[in-house]
């Protein structure tokens, strides 16, 4: 990671297109810049925005994901009898 603060995009449209990684990594370059506390003032507001929206990017992706997660059910015998969701609601 480099020293110097990043400039985010004018708008956020790009954040729909990321993998799940490539957010994450984007977000903790923005923790990282905020955290050496060298921002200009009004760079820190955009970029903590830009975090904001990518953390929720993250979620929904995570969301998805663990919707897709199904737990093995057996059977009395200890045979595969199907699937049920993960954490059944």
């Amino acid at each position: 990671m480099s020293n110097t603060p990043s400039t985010p995009p004018a708008d956020d449209a790009d954040i729909k297109r990321m993998s799940f990684e490539e957010a994450l990594d984007a977000l903790e370059k923005i923790v990282s810049d905020l955290e050496r506390g060298d921002v200009p003032l009004e760079q820190s507001i955009r970029i903590f925005e830009r975090g904001e929206k990518l953390k929720g990017h993250c979620d929904r992706l995570l969301g998805a994901a663990e919707d897709k997660v199904e737990k093995i059910k057996l059977s009395r015998a200890g045979k595969p009898a199907g699937v049920e969701p993960l954490d059944p609601d």
